[in-house]
């Protein structure tokens, strides 16, 4: 009563100390965003005094959902700057925090952050919308673990000073609140909870303290919530009495409007005085039913039974004690309960022994003697005779005879059946061998049951095997190797000149001079060329009784059929493009088909998983990934260096783990193959700790990727990739390095399972994300996600295409380039001689006018123009070899000068060669 009293007389002194403030305004004008005027409200302005000098920690709730649109955010910023302009904020007075949340908690100031108002209007303006989901319970965990820490501004409890949650809420939470929210106001946390439109209002109330009409309100919208400003002034600016007033509440005092109740922890009741606690006597409060005794405990009670007796599995009723069931009675066979004791007893066909515990059983056999002819058999109440495996007991039930399995079933042996003790097995005879279904057979394969060393092919026998060999080799005396037959040694080839052997045929050639025939045996002179004035431009070519006029590269052949005019450049040259050529001015590009990449040499193409690029994985090691799905997860890494040509060349791969700290595992200079990568992450050991995405994100940009690592240089345009998984929330900040890693060229692809949060892994992957972020429920497809980031790496590669398009195909640029007009001529001049034929190899290449294009290309004359002589005695292989040597001298001489022309050159020089061979050979 006295309390009570005391109570209602700092009220009515409040409201007689505060009634000169109706004429006043706020203590200053505030702007409020979306270009709101100031105002003030009288029932504000009333009560304005009397929270000067209050002492307290109050933390702002703010639910930052997406079913909040962007006008109602407005709404509740305009509401928390409406209750800090009566608030007296400063670090020995009122302390201010505030908390948003959606699916993630975001402090967005703590208590010991600013110590003006002016300073939190301006942190209020700044707040920034979520947007995400509703997880209140997780928000109220966040303001009762650290919101109110010292460590965050929250003053000691010693102190007395009131805590204070106000909560501001428009949607059914997705975790639970009631639990959380419990645990606070049991610490003395006072709980205010506001809830706009469709809120469940018993939520409102597992949230709010207690009287509820005093801590819990409900509004239509979020333009209603001004109407509460007089409200939270009057309890927020209101005495706290438990802080005042010497309470002696034994466990908590909890402030009410111009008063205080005290409290008592769970498991315990509020005594007549209404301080004091004692434990709460649930055995005599509630009917029990328990058989014999009840024992309170804390918050709960137990059932107990007297001595020589047991608590039931209902917890209620007793029973006596089984002594059978101690354990220790000894009995070999069976136990028996007697009063105040046990017994021992043997099943049937047993007798109890001496000691009153084992048996022993009895033996009808030994003592009737019956005569079984193999065995006899004791039973509970007496014997009977049993035949060893593959006999049958007689009629007169003591004598046996040998089964006959084969005999009486239908054994289904497809050559031979064997009895057995209890059945039959089929057998094969000499050469043959049982198939699976172990009755028919199928003949030996020697061959591939014997190591039987054929160099070519081996051929099965009755009883053994043989090597065979292809046609046109002949096996050797060793009965393995093969030996080749030469088709021209044998004979009946019928070639004019000469035969040559060509794997396991022939063919037939001509001398220098001649041509083969159709029939591909007899020869023909071949130089018309030579013989006409054929009047080609650039080439003239034999054919049969004929020539032909022909172009060099780059040209093609003019309506005449003499002249030679350019063409295109991809048409005229010997590219080399192994897809495509593209033209490109003078010159060209070589380009590959989609699924390729340009090699190295800039003509070949390759499939994209042999380009180069540098990789790295960034492996979620933590415990809640698990043993059995880090092997998963392994076997996920193995498969992308399969679909890659590991080399220093090409990929370069390394692969980090981390948990609470970061591991790495192999850099991307450690391995130059596969083979040894796939066994170092077969090897790799589970770290099973915590989970610091964004430090293992920030080791791969700080280190894995310098040239130190293995990585190339950027000159070198080599992608960069990192492929990060994750199975869970990280402890970290992921976005600082993800951020810094994508802003210097390297590919992120994200790839999460199960627990994993969607808003990390879209931080932590590349735009767009659609291509670069991967999501399952559980390890089931992680197979598919695995080809996705193939295709994904492949993109990548081809991507990186276009910047090594090779020049290959440039030609060597001159002082001077020909036109249509100024066509190039070459004259080549050769002197042969072996037995007829003086060696002498000679080339000029001039760059000739009209009138010098009649002179024959490729053909060559001796100064008189007559016909080589034959001189039989410079016939020598030395002649033969120094021609050779020359002509390849000057081929290359010419390769390096006129690119355009070699091919033509080394043509007509094979030739020419090959006819002196066949000419040497023929005579």
């Amino acid at each position: 009563m006295e309390k009570m009293l005391v109570g209602c007389f700092l009220l009515l002194l409040g409201h007689t100390l505060l009634l000169p403030a109706e004429a006043r305004q706020w203590p200053r004008a505030r702007s409020v965003s979306r270009g709101r005027h100031s105002r003030t409200h009288p029932q504000t302005a009333l009560l304005e005094s009397s929270c000067e000098n209050k002492r307290a920690d109050l933390v702002f709730i703010i639910d930052s959902s997406r079913s909040v649109n962007a006008h109602d955010y407005a709404k509740v910023k305009e509401f928390l700057v409406d209750i800090l302009q009566f608030l007296d904020i400063g670090p020995d007075v009122t302390r201010v925090g505030l908390l948003q949340y959606g699916s993630t908690v975001k402090r967005e100031f703590s208590l010991k952050t600013f110590k003006r108002r002016s300073e939190v209007e301006r942190a209020v303006a700044r707040m920034r919308h979520l947007s995400t989901g509703t997880m209140t319970g997780l928000a109220i965990q966040y303001a009762l673990n650290i919101a109110f820490s010292e460590a965050e501004g929250a003053r000691p409890l010693r102190e007395h000073v009131p805590r204070v949650i106000m909560i501001v809420t428009d949607g059914r939470p997705q975790d639970s609140v009631a639990e959380v929210a419990a645990k606070a106001r049991d610490t003395g946390i006072l709980i205010f909870a506001i809830g706009v439109g469709q809120v469940d209002l018993n939520t409102l109330k597992a949230i709010g303290s207690e009287p509820h009409e005093d801590h819990v309100f409900l509004v239509a919208n979020f333009s209603q919530m001004e109407s509460l400003i007089s409200v939270f002034q009057n309890k927020l600016c209101m005495a706290h009495m438990c802080s005042l007033l010497e309470h002696n509440c034994a466990h908590f005092c909890i402030n009410t409007p111009g008063s205080y109740v005290c409290r008592c922890k769970q498991g315990y009741i509020l005594n007549a005085d209404q301080t004091t606690c004692r434990i709460q006597d649930l055995c005599a409060a509630e009917d029990h039913g328990c058989e014999q005794l009840c024992v309170n405990l804390l918050g709960s009670f137990v059932c107990q039974c007297y001595s020589g007796y047991a608590l039931a599995e209902d917890g209620k009723r007793c029973v006596a004690v089984d002594y059978c069931a101690s354990g220790n009675h000894g009995c070999e066979h069976e136990c028996v309960n007697a009063e105040g004791s046990y017994a021992c007893r043997c099943p049937k066909g047993f007798s109890l022994n001496a000691d009153k515990k084992t048996c022993t059983r009895i033996n009808y056999c030994a003592l009737r003697k019956p005569g079984c002819e193999h065995e006899c058999v004791n039973t509970e109440e007496g014997y009977y005779c049993r035949c060893r495996p593959g006999f049958r007991l007689g009629p007169d039930g003591k004598t046996c005879s040998r089964v006959d399995h084969c005999a009486e079933q239908a054994h289904g042996c497809e050559q031979l059946c064997l009895n057995t003790d209890t059945s039959f097995l089929c057998q094969c005879s000499e050469g043959f061998v049982i198939n699976e279904d172990l009755k028919t057979c199928s003949r030996a394969d020697y061959c591939l049951l014997s190591d039987h060393g054929c160099e070519h092919s081996c051929v099965n026998t009755d009883r053994s095997f043989a090597c065979r060999c292809p046609e046109g080799h002949a096996l050797r005396s060793d009965g393995k190797t093969c030996a080749k037959l030469d088709a021209c040694a044998l004979g009946g080839h019928g070639c004019e000149h000469s035969c040559v052997s060509s794997g396991d045929s022939f063919v037939c050639e001509c001398m220098e001079g001649y041509l083969l025939r159709e029939d591909g045996k007899t020869c023909r002179r071949k130089d018309v060329c030579q013989a006409v004035d054929h009047g080609c431009e650039h080439m003239c070519v034999n054919s049969g009784e004929s020539y032909s006029c022909r172009c060099l590269e780059g040209f093609r052949l003019a309506e005449d059929g003499k002249r030679c005019r350019r063409k295109d450049i991809c048409r005229s040259a010997h590219h080399g493009c192994e897809h495509i050529c593209v033209p490109r001015g003078d010159s060209y590009v070589c380009k590959c088909s989609e699924g390729f990449i340009l090699a190295e040499d800039g003509r070949r193409c390759k499939r994209c998983s042999e380009g180069p690029i540098d990789l790295v994985f960034v492996i979620d090691g933590s415990k809640s990934l698990g043993e059995d799905n880090f092997e998963i997860v392994k076997q996920f890494v193995t498969g992308i260096i399969d679909s890659l040509v590991v080399s220093p060349k090409a990929a370069r791969v390394g692969l980090l783990q981390y948990s609470t700290q970061v591991r790495p595992e192999f850099a991307l200079s450690s391995f130059g193959s596969a083979r040894d990568m796939k066994k170092a992450v077969a090897t790799m050991k589970y770290m099973g700790k915590g989970s610091m995405t964004g430090l293992a994100l920030r080791h791969m940009f700080e280190r894995s990727f310098t040239p130190a690592e293995g990585a190339r240089p950027l000159s070198a345009r080599v992608p960069r990739v990192a492929i990060v998984f994750t199975d869970g929330r990280a402890q970290d900040d992921v976005a600082e390095w993800a951020g810094k890693a994508k802003a210097n060229g390297i590919t992120v692809y994200a790839v999460g399972v199960g627990k994993a949060i969607e808003e990390e892994l879209q931080e932590i992957a590349s735009k767009p994300t659609d291509r670069h972020l991967f999501y399952a429920e559980d390890f089931s497809t992680m197979g598919e996600i695995s080809e996705k980031l193939k295709q994904g790496i492949c993109e990548a590669l081809e991507a990186s295409d276009g910047s090594q398009d090779s020049p290959a195909g440039e030609l060597p640029k001159r002082g001077h380039q020909p036109t249509e007009s100024e066509p190039v001529t070459i004259n080549i001049q050769d002197l042969l001689s072996c037995s007829n034929f003086a060696v002498q190899h000679r080339y000029l290449f001039e760059e000739d006018s009209l009138s010098r294009s009649a002179q024959k290309l490729f053909h060559s004359t001796n100064p008189s123009g007559s016909p080589l002589e034959d001189k039989p005695d410079e016939c020598k292989c030395e002649n033969l070899l120094m021609f050779q040597n020359l002509a390849n001298e000057e081929v290359r001489k010419l390769t390096q000068r006129y690119i355009l022309f070699w091919f033509y050159v080394l043509e007509e020089m094979t030739q020419r060669m090959e006819a002196l061979e066949n000419r040497l050979r023929y005579r």
